[in-house]
């Protein structure tokens, strides 16, 4: 494998780094300092999910050399939205240790189980995992990826009834409904060709 598949591991880890110095540039080493980190960490962490939720749907709605290429490295882009929401974690611990208030229950719940599933799938992104999960494999990245995909959509869908965060959610909720429209369409899809990206 070149180092020029895995750049969307770069561009995952790099994008959180950037949200996060953007933050403390402008707030500091305090807790509100490391709130923001975690929302943008969290804001720019978003489409990279969203790719990788989609890549394999894009690939077979849109046919072009761009598409296929993104369905091919799909595992990267999934391995950069890990190194992005772990910055994002990173940034949230911090703040509960300056003195932020701590996540509600609901919420730790589904964004803990959302952690617990992702370092799970980042663990089995490797030719070995598949061999030994068998079909298991295919069933725990489904879950993970649609648990993902849930904690962002119903995250925005709350910010939409609060009226500062509004537009903001909506923006939000229709991009990940959108996501989720574009795999069902793919579903009746054939790719021309019968193409696949290979397992890498």
């Amino acid at each position: 494998m070149g180092l020029a598949r895995k750049w969307p591991l770069a561009f995952g880890a790099l994008a959180g780094f950037i949200a996060l110095g953007a933050a403390l540039a402008v707030l500091g080493n305090t807790p509100e300092g490391w709130r923001l980190a975690a929302r943008l960490t969290a804001r720019v962490g978003f489409p990279i999910l969203l790719l990788t939720y989609a890549a394999s749907s894009l690939g077979k709605v849109w046919h072009s050399p761009i598409s296929r290429a993104i369905w091919r490295d799909r595992r990267w882009w999934g391995l950069g939205f890990a190194a992005c929401h772990t910055i994002h974690l990173v940034s949230l611990v911090t703040a509960i240790r300056l003195g932020a208030p701590p996540p509600k229950l609901l919420t730790l719940v589904g964004g803990g189980g959302g952690y617990a599933i992702m370092y799970l799938m980042v663990l089995t992104s490797n030719r070995a995992a598949m061999r030994m999960l068998g079909r298991s494999w295919k069933g725990l990245h489904s879950l993970g990826i649609h648990w993902l995909w849930l904690v962002f959509l119903f995250s925005y869908l709350n910010r939409v009834v609060r009226p500062e965060t509004a537009a903001e959610g909506v923006i939000g909720s229709v991009l990940a409904l959108a996501a989720l429209v574009l795999r069902l369409v793919a579903k009746r899809r054939v790719v021309p060709g019968g193409w696949k990206p290979a397992r890498t």
